[in-house]
Parts: structure tokens; C-alpha cells; sequence
């Protein structure tokens, strides 16, 4: 049985409830790090720990929190990205909604290490029921004394706010989350400066997942040392997957970091194997921006070794053979779904969420768009896997903000590994069209 740091209680009748969390040793990493420990010491415990940001992007969070720039007289802040809109995961929902104590806790701990007496929870839009969870749980840490002036008589101040968004996946980039907290448009900032430096009214903030931030609270509480003995190499710790797709078992599993993935799929204790006995066809191991992996490569590097729930083992090869643990919404297709298809609502949604700020994202999510839909509909041409695959080149690392790099790498990926059954689209429309909508006709635009 895997080692559980974060959804432990999650199953306890009342956990999300003050008295039944504090029962179950709520609040001890902010005893022991406000009475015991100073601000830079816990800042090296997350730093002995590991710990890599659960959002995404993987970078260090003690080494983010270090970067954070102090100038005397400016206030700093923590800001939790709860913004979580990725196609295929659902984790920070869960622990929101089940446990939103320890989000709490961890904000608190957190936000004494890096100096912030003001912090804030962004939550996404869709999210408003949880909302009322969170405050609620605010307002219980406050009655409690945990927040507002003066917690537990150390002279340490925090108050901390949730704010809403209105919907917007590009909100998911911190300095978009940024603006729109400010009560802007929600667009990307050009970097540098980075948030570290010029932040929420420009002055220095962190911004950091809802996982890293709850991940905070055991660090603190059993140290640093014992968090990085978890896992394997520079994946330490356990991380939270969202499991859906074709799968006997969906849902939110915790798993250690070093799990290997046929393990993770075909194991009673995990997703359970493919559901109606199905072959595996393929899997997006980290959300819907990260490059797909045929069967062939699930399971197993193109070396041969065996792939494991890591970092640097789903990466293994680069884009050419591997793909990223990202923020870990693994989507399992079997030998029947599209994958045509599948990258065409992808694409859909990179295109309805683009801000519209950088021209190749603009114009290209919905050039791959419309041709995906295109392509679906019967009306493919040869040359159309090409200008995908070119189009996708040219959105690639051209972008103030990595959105358009989550719109380009599945297209590619899809290509590269299923290029056949694009083929198959141009080669066969009205076998296509059969398959996808039962329909034995003339394609979508003979129709009209």
C-alpha cells in the first residue's frame, strides 16, 4: 500500500470540518514552524525536501521561494494557483473539497516562510461551490486563532482571501492569475521581470499549485529529509494523479514517485486495467497539453527500460519517445477511441481559450482547429498532416506564455506517433464518418 502524506484522512467522516481535522493533527506544521523555526529554516526544509511545483512545470519550489526578492518596506505575497482548468484534471479539486484545512495549514505555514502577511487562494470559476468550502475553513482557522494578528502570540500576521475567477484557462498562467486578481484582463506579462521581483501590484509574490502548497504541511511536519526519502532521484515525495479515460477505476490516487506505470494502469490499487477488457491504444500521462504516448511507449522507454510515475522517466527521450508528468491528469484511450478525434477537442479548446495576445497562438490554435475539424468531418486532405504538423512548429516557443506550447505538442505528438491514422482520415471519409457519427454519407459540407 502506498504511503499517503496528503489524502491520509481524506476519507474521515468530517475531515473538512476545523475539530475533526485538528483531531487528526491539523495545524502542527504551523505550530512548528512559527514557535521553532524561522522563516529561512522552513524555507530550507521544502528545499531539503525537493519538492518540484505539482501545477505543472516541475521547477524546484524551495529554490522559487529563495528567488523571492525582499526589499525592506514592500510587501511580499503568496498566492495559491487553485485555477486548475487543465482537460483531464481534477485533483485539486478533490483535496479542496475534501480536506480544505490542509490547504489552509499549508497557505499559513507558507506564507510565514516567504514574509507574506497577505495571501490569496485564485480559484477557478467553475469551481464556485468550492468556494464556500474554503471560506468556511478561513473562517474556522480564524476563530481558531490561526489567522489574523498575532497567531498563537508570536507577533506573526496573515490574512487570507479567496478570489474567483470568471473562467478563463489562460488564468492558470501566473502572471495572467496575477493581472486578473488586480482586476485586469487576464493576459500573460512578459518575463522578466519575474512575479518573484514585480509581482501582484508590482511587488514580490510566489505562486504556487494547490498540491505544493498542501505538500508543505508533512514536509514541515516529519522534515525535509524524510519527505525526499519518498520516491526516486529529483522525483521525490508522492504526487496526486488524476486517473480517467478508459479505465476500470477512475479517480484521484496518491502515489509515491517512483510507481511504475503499467502498475499504475493495470493494478487493483490504482486504475484497475482497461475497461471492458480493452487493449491499451494510448495515454496523455499529464494533462491535455502534454504529448500523447502510444501503447508501445507507456509502459515502456524507447530504450526498453520500464517507465515509472517520475518526472525524468516520462520524459525520458525527450518529445520524440516521451512526455511529461505535468500536472499529472493521466487519460487512458483504448484500442477503439479516435485519436484524430481526440486531438481535434483538444485543439478545440486551445483555440476557445488562446487570450488572443500573441498572433501565433491566435491565429494558429484556430488554424489546427479547423483543420482537425475538417479532417473529421471527411474533408481532409493529404496535405493537411503536414500543415498541422507545420503550423504547430510555428506556435511552438513563439508565445509570451506557454499556452501555445500546450496547443502545438499534442498535435505534433498525435502525428508523429499515429500518423496513420490521419492518413486513414483523407484515405477513407465516409468510413470516417461511419465510425465517428454512424453516418454512411457524403461529408458535412455536400451536405450543405
Amino acid at each position: 500500500m502506498a504511503r499517503k502524506l496528503l489524502l491520509e484522512h481524506a476519507h474521515v467522516e468530517g475531515i473538512s470540518t476545523y475539530e475533526v481535522y485538528r483531531k487528526h493533527g491539523g495545524y502542527r506544521s504551523v505550530e512548528k514552524a512559527l514557535k521553532t523555526m524561522t522563516p529561512d529554516e522552513v524555507v530550507e526544509e521544502v528545499k531539503k525536501s525537493g519538492l518540484r511545483g505539482r501545477g505543472g512545470a516541475g521547477f524546484p519550489t524551495g529554490m522559487k521561494w529563495s528567488f523571492l526578492a525582499k526589499p525592506e518596506g514592500v510587501p511580499r505575497y503568496l498566492v495559491c494557483n487553485a485555477d486548475e482548468s487543465e482537460p483531464g484534471t481534477f485533483k485539486d479539486r478533490y483535496l479542496m473539497e475534501k480536506i480544505p484545512h490542509l490547504l489552509v495549514e499549508g497557505m499559513i505555514t507558507a506564507s510565514y516562510a516567504l514574509g507574506a502577511n497577505t495571501s490569496y487562494i485564485y480559484i477557478r470559476g467553475e469551481y464556485s461551490w468550492i468556494l464556500f468550502i474554503l471560506e468556511k475553513a478561513i473562517a474556522e482557522a480564524y476563530n481558531a486563532g490561526w489567522l489574523g494578528k498575532n497567531i498563537m502570540g508570536t507577533g506573526y500576521n496573515l490574512d487570507l482571501y479567496v478570489n474567483i475567477g470568471a473562467g478563463a484557462y489562460i488564468c492558470g498562467e501566473e502572471t495572467a492569475l496575477i493581472e486578473s486578481l488586480e482586476g485586469k484582463r487576464g493576459n500573460p506579462r512578459i518575463k522578466p521581470p519575474f512575479p518573484a521581483v514585480k509581482g501582484l501590484w508590482q511587488s514580490p509574490t510566489v505562486v504556487n499549485n494547490v498540491e505544493t502548497i498542501a505538500a508543505v504541511v508533512p514536509i514541515i511536519n516529519d522534515g525535509g529529509d524524510e519527505y525526499a526519502k519518498i520516491g526516486l532521484g529529483r522525483s521525490t515525495g508522492t504526487k496526486l494523479i488524476s486517473a480517467s479515460g478508459n479505465i476500470n477505476r477512475p479517480g484521484v490516487y496518491e502515489i509515491e514517485l517512483n510507481v511504475p506505470v503499467e502498475e499504475f494502469i493495470y493494478s487493483d490499487e490504482y486504475c484497475g486495467g482497461i475497461k471492458n477488457g480493452k487493449r491499451l491504444k494510448a495515454c496523455v500521462p499529464g494533462g491535455s497539453s502534454v504529448p500523447i504516448l502510444p501503447h508501445y511507449l507507456v509502459c515502456k522507454t524507447a530504450s526498453g527500460e520500464q517507465r515509472l510515475m517520475t518526472y525524468e522517466s516520462l520524459s525520458d527521450g525527450g518529445f520524440a519517445t516521451g512526455s511529461m508528468l505535468g500536472s499529472g491528469g493521466f487519460i487512458v484511450y483504448d484500442e477503439d477511441q479516435c485519436i484524430v478525434r481526440n486531438t481535434w477537442n483538444f485543439s478545440r479548446f486551445y483555440a476557445h481559450e488562446s487570450c488572443g495576445q500573441c498572433s501565433p497562438c491566435r491565429e494558429g490554435t484556430s488554424w489546427m482547429e479547423k483543420v482537425l475539424r475538417r479532417m473529421e468531418h471527411g474533408e481532409g486532405k493529404m496535405s493537411d498532416i503536414d500543415l498541422l504538423a507545420d503550423v504547430a512548429k510555428k506556435i511552438e516557443g513563439n508565445t509570451i506564455c506557454p499556452l501555445g506550447d500546450a496547443a502545438a505538442w499534442p498535435v505534433n505528438a498525435a502525428i508523429r506517433h499515429f500518423r496513420e491514422e490521419f492518413e486513414w482520415h483523407v484515405k477513407e471519409p465516409k468510413l470516417c464518418m461511419e465510425r465517428n457519427f454512424g453516418l454512411a454519407s457524403e461529408p458535412v459540407a455536400a451536405q450543405q
